[in-house]
């Protein structure tokens, strides 16, 4: 995939795939992979701000599986967005923008697709949605694990309890806690889901994929669909 540089979107619930989907672009094209989920741990969790009272705030919502202020969010993920496309980069999103804010902003905020426009081109903005019934993904996060020195993911369906990469052991996330798990799936359907409806009357379109396959069948219709629009 030559060209322009391109923003890729990836939404759909927790344990659909996204992130192991944005981490596959990256290997193959040289996305940057924004995972604002980790980013916002890194933040939260850098001892430099335990005594940042907005931060510790924001620190708490996030263990608690609720998504973070999307005033804090969007200021946060647009400083970054804005960096790494000034770098040149094509980037993807594995689930953010989260909110309804985050997404389409107000009168006085910009939101991050209008930001995504300005920097990247209408026609190089792709929202994909991945379709992944419920009893898949609570099953996949049941199992999930990844390394716990380089972040590599493991697949559930692997049995493997040490990572292929760097050979350290494997962990889970505390977002896959499973009471977590289901406040978070709450979450997409009440505040992420609804960001769909309006990009589409705002006149993006969402490309729908099948998240059910391996995760290579699922990256091979999302790289089709990104050559054919090259």
């Amino acid at each position: 995939m030559r060209g322009d540089k391109k923003a890729v979107i990836l939404y759909g619930p927790p344990g659909s795939g996204k992130g192991t989907q944005a981490d596959l672009l990256v290997r193959r094209y040289g996305f940057f992979h924004f995972d604002t989920g980790q980013y916002l741990r890194r933040l939260l969790n850098d001892p430099k701000n335990k005594n940042n009272k907005e931060i510790q705030k924001e620190k708490k919502l996030n263990e608690e599986g609720t998504l973070n202020t999307p005033a804090f969010v969007l200021k946060r993920v647009g400083e970054e967005t804005r960096r790494i496309a000034r770098m040149g980069l094509s980037i993807t999103y594995s689930g953010s923008p989260r909110t309804l804010f985050e997404a389409f902003g107000d009168a006085k905020h910009k939101g991050l697709l209008a930001l995504l426009k300005k920097e990247y081109g209408a026609k190089n903005v792709f929202i994909f949605r991945l379709l992944v019934n419920s009893a898949s993904a609570a099953k996949r996060n049941a199992g999930r694990l990844m390394c716990g020195v380089c972040g590599l993911p493991i697949l559930a369906a692997s049995k493997v309890k040490t990572c292929s990469f760097c050979g350290a052991p494997a962990k889970r996330r505390v977002d896959d806690d499973p009471k977590i798990f289901a406040h978070r799936i709450e979450e997409y359907e009440k505040r992420t889901f609804p960001i769909l409806a309006k990009a589409v009357k705002q006149g993006y379109t969402i490309k729908k994929v099948n998240g059910e396959p391996a995760p290579y069948r699922v990256h091979e219709t999302i790289a089709a669909h990104l050559e054919r629009t090259k």
